[in-house]
């Protein structure tokens, strides 16, 4: 019997860095009565609460959702009224210097960084305290430009695979549509998924898991290789009939 619904966000759950449509947002409040609902992404934290959590209807049990932020290296609970933080293995000053180095290098020997593209206020490399971003057309770009920008993932594989040479005692994984995370070994959605089961006391059998990019390579990879159910969706609005079908089939009000 399933516990949690997990999920990815970017193209999960809404399109790139948009709030979630007022549909998903009603599906996620209807089921959060029933389910714990448990968002997973390498996003910071204050992106859950302007894409997720801020859309909800009043009728959401908010005490029903965890917020497994930048992979699951963070963690925030929502207790008596408020968010607060759990548990946030975060990043030493040499570890964010490594990776920002290895990324930026890799991108501008491949000619994959271009400032001049970025909305004001913008950047290519965000600190994400337990993770770094690589977001090659800035966080702020059009939902049809960053899908557009690399639809195969050749570029961000090419960038990822010449940042491990530079820095080899990193990770560097595809995520999103213009996204490369940059991380401690071991510190992927798998520690996100194994720090979930420990802190909400559920088993992988107990867990569904939904993500856009569950091929090798992909952020959400590490949650098959577990061997936890997943559900690989293009696009929030197959996610969203998939949630349809759950609420028909429980009977879920």
């Amino acid at each position: 019997m399933k516990k949690i619904l997990s999920f990815d966000i970017d193209n999960t759950l809404n399109e790139p860095k948009m709030p979630i449509f007022p549909e998903m947002a009603q599906l996620l409040a209807t089921l959060s009565h029933k389910y714990l609902i448990a968002p997973i992404s390498g996003q910071k934290y204050d992106q859950f609460l302007i894409q997720i959590i801020n859309n909800l209807p009043e009728s959401a049990n908010l005490d029903h959702f965890h917020l497994f932020v930048g992979q699951g290296t963070q963690y925030y609970a929502h207790e008596a009224g408020q968010w607060k933080q759990v548990f946030n293995y975060a990043l030493t000053e040499k570890q964010v210097s490594g990776i920002c180095g290895a990324l930026e290098k890799a991108a501008k020997e491949l000619g994959y960084w271009d400032e001049s593209v970025l909305a004001p206020g913008d950047e290519i490399i965000e600190n994400r305290e337990s993770m770094i971003a690589y977001s090659a057309i800035g966080q702020k770009a059009g939902v049809k430009a960053k899908q557009d920008w690399d639809p195969d993932m050749k570029k961000r594989n090419e960038i990822a695979k010449l940042a491990s040479q530079y820095a080899p005692e990193y990770e560097f994984e595809v995520a999103g549509t213009t996204t490369i995370n940059g991380f401690v070994p071991g510190q992927n959605k798998e520690f996100g998924m194994n720090h979930m089961m420990d802190h909400l006391h559920v088993t992988k059998p107990e867990i569904l898991y939904f993500g856009d990019m569950t091929q090798p390579g992909g952020n959400d990879y590490p949650v098959v290789q577990m061997g936890i159910e997943t559900i690989t969706v293009r696009d929030w609005q197959e996610t969203a009939a998939v949630l349809k079908a759950i609420i028909a089939m429980e009977g879920i009000d």
